[in-house]
């Protein structure tokens, strides 16, 4: 949601004031987007990167962050009447305390609704979510829940902060730039990109429906890509599955060549279901440490 502060020097305002009307513009197009049908959406609130910006600014945003939150919980009744759950995406460890308190009880409340889904990106970047799932992954090996061998494209996916979301169809950013920025790197690889010169508070209705209608035009084109990975990312993992049956085969019996070429099919079925099975196994663990930590700071706040 790109050029608060440049609507704000063209109409000679406060850059305050343009942050103000960006949130004010948000509300506005997820009404928009569930009118639409579009069931889920994922905003670029506020990035790591922002920290960097002058004191002034980073606290500024941070109060329209900790006001927008104490608005979410005021209409917690409404949330959970149109059943939209809130997720926080990004390094909650980054932000003030007390925002940390409100955005948590906001996303505990709101957890069990499944009509409608807005993830919030909040002291968020793709670097710092990348380099925390590999650290996880390590941390799994390091604890024998996983081997080396199991870690492919899926397991790192299942330890992005957006494990619970699909990858998004469609990535819309405003104001003319033609980068991501640290935004959904990993996940938007097969997303439909639309790059609009318009400043986000003025962003309207119709910019929605071309970026939609960008979408639809290019559809079938993205599904092809996508299909085509996925049956790649397939038979990737059967080979992987086959060679590390055939190396624990060999290590346990001292198998020949052409006895290790006769392995069965159950043979390299039953490894990639001791594969699943340790994965499974360590993301199960992986989410409990997460749902631990929230519930951690849920409990403080009784």
């Amino acid at each position: 949601m790109d050029g608060n502060r440049r609507f704000a020097s063209k109409k000679c305002i406060e850059r305050s004031q343009g942050h103000m009307r960006g949130v004010e513009k948000l509300a506005e197009v997820l009404e928009w987007c569930l009118n639409l049908g579009i069931s889920e959406v994922t905003v670029y609130a506020f990035s790591i990167d922002n920290f960097k910006r002058s004191k002034e600014e980073v606290d500024c945003l941070m109060e329209l962050a900790r006001q927008r939150a104490k608005r979410l919980l005021e209409e917690k009744d409404e949330l959970n009447k149109h059943g939209v759950c809130v997720r926080l995406i990004g390094n909650l460890n980054l932000l003030p305390q007390d925002i940390q308190n409100i955005i948590v009880e906001v996303v505990n409340l709101s957890k069990n609704n499944t009509r409608a889904f807005l993830n919030i990106c909040l002291a968020y970047s793709s670097q710092d979510e990348i380099s925390t799932a590999i650290k996880d992954v390590a941390e799994g090996v390091q604890m024998g829940l996983l081997k080396t061998s199991d870690v492919d494209q899926q397991l790192l996916q299942n330890c992005m902060y957006t494990n619970k979301s699909p990858n998004p169809d469609l990535l819309i950013r405003t104001s003319g730039e033609v980068r991501l920025s640290g935004f959904l790197a990993w996940q938007s690889t097969f997303s439909c990109l639309s790059f609009l010169k318009v400043l986000w508070p003025e962003f309207s209705v119709w910019h929605l429906y071309l970026a939609v209608l960008n979408y639809q035009q290019n559809h079938n084109s993205i599904q092809v890509a996508v299909n085509y990975n996925n049956k790649e990312c397939e038979h990737l993992q059967m080979t992987s599955d086959y060679e590390n049956a055939i190396m624990e085969r060999n290590a346990e019996h001292n198998c020949l060549e052409e006895e290790l070429s006769s392995l069965s099919a159950s043979k390299n079925y039953v490894y990639a279901l001791q594969r699943k099975q340790r994965v499974d196994a360590f993301l199960s663990y992986l989410y409990n440490k997460r749902e631990a930590y929230i519930q951690n700071i849920c409990t403080k706040i009784l």
